[in-house]
């Protein structure tokens, strides 16, 4: 593939799904410390520019499956800002009902299939996935996310294996922020790049700068057209890294303040609004309107969690079995 250009729209695009996640991660913070938010909450803050590269690669066809930390992935992917705040709430307008929270968001309509709240439980199922759409005889793919403490389940090399063996269009995202939970990559393997798992599988296997939203985008694109094209799977271990801790439970004292500093430096935000600036498209005051278009669109989105109402008793329910199936194979 050729050297990608980027437009002005795709910069602008950028600028405004990450600002989005970052303040909406920045205000659940702050409502699981008033006990609004109650149960696990992971947030996403730091690593915004490995969604936002992969949405402007793919097309709204193509399915997305992730780990638990997963409300900027349900961001990107469409569902509302109001549903995703709800589901934080456990409120019934919530994506999953209000019954998933933080770790299980979902919407069949926006082809989000979760939010898995056990670690690396959703590589099969994006091995799944794919295989769906490739039975289906469709060109759309699966992107799979898992972080890098996921790498390290065997339930990965079943799934690299089988992917490989059938050809399956699926893109294989490890979101490797250097820490699983509170253990560093070097404390858990001898093997420190982590796309070269990959290649014991002979699937195509790239590490990734995630901090910039131009080289996801590139590699997600170059995956989505070998997938597309009948190649199969592509492994891409994304370099990115989170500010907070691995919860809203971690103090992470097991990290220097001048390492996190060090990537603040990098901040795929501020890269973005560099190159907006550099470019002449906007003025700083008018990417702050921007910012404090989002800042409302995420004050609301609390307005409606707190208005509406929780899950009936009788949800207990629902939702537990699929009572009848969607298709029949002949």
């Amino acid at each position: 593939m050729a050297k990608l250009t980027f437009s002005k729209e795709t910069y602008f695009k950028w600028f405004e799904e990450m600002t989005l996640m970052r303040k909406f991660e920045e205000k659940s913070a702050q409502l699981y410390g008033q006990q609004k938010i109650r149960g696990f909450c992971h947030l996403y803050i730091g690593q915004e520019a490995v969604v936002a590269g992969t949405m402007s690669a793919i097309t709204k066809d193509d399915n997305i499956i992730t780990a638990y930390r997963d409300h900027a992935h349900a961001l990107a992917c469409g569902i509302s800002a109001n549903e995703v705040m709800a589901e934080l709430y456990g409120k019934v307008t919530g994506c999953s009902g209000g019954k998933g929270g933080s770790m299980h968001m979902f919407s069949k309509e926006h082809k989000f299939f979760g939010g898995h709240g056990i670690v690396g439980g959703q590589i099969p199922l994006g091995a799944g996935i794919a295989f769906a759409e490739q039975y289906l005889g469709t060109k759309n793919l699966c992107v799979c996310y898992f972080g890098d403490g996921a790498a390290r389940q065997g339930a990965l090399h079943e799934t690299f294996n089988m992917a490989m063996l059938w050809k399956l269009p699926v893109i294989f995202v490890c979101e490797n922020n250097e820490y699983a939970m509170g253990t560093s990559v070097e404390r858990t393997t001898n093997l420190l790049d982590l796309y070269k798992i990959g290649h014991g599988y002979g699937m195509p296997s790239f590490q990734v700068d995630g901090m910039q939203c131009e080289t996801v985008h590139t590699a997600i694109a170059e995956a989505a057209e070998r997938a597309r094209s009948g190649e199969g799977p592509t492994f891409l271990e994304i370099k990115t890294y989170r500010y907070r801790g691995h919860s809203m439970s971690d103090p992470a004292k097991y990290r220097t303040k001048e390492e996190l500093e060090a990537y603040k430096m990098q901040d795929p935000i501020e890269r973005v609004r560099k190159t907006i600036l550099s470019k002449k498209w906007a003025t700083a005051e008018a990417l702050e309107q921007i910012e404090e278009k989002t800042e409302q669109l995420v004050l609301a989105s609390v307005e409606f969690a707190e208005n509406s109402e929780y899950p009936s008793a009788d949800a207990l329910y629902t939702d537990v079995y699929q009572e009848e199936y969607p298709f029949i194979i002949e």
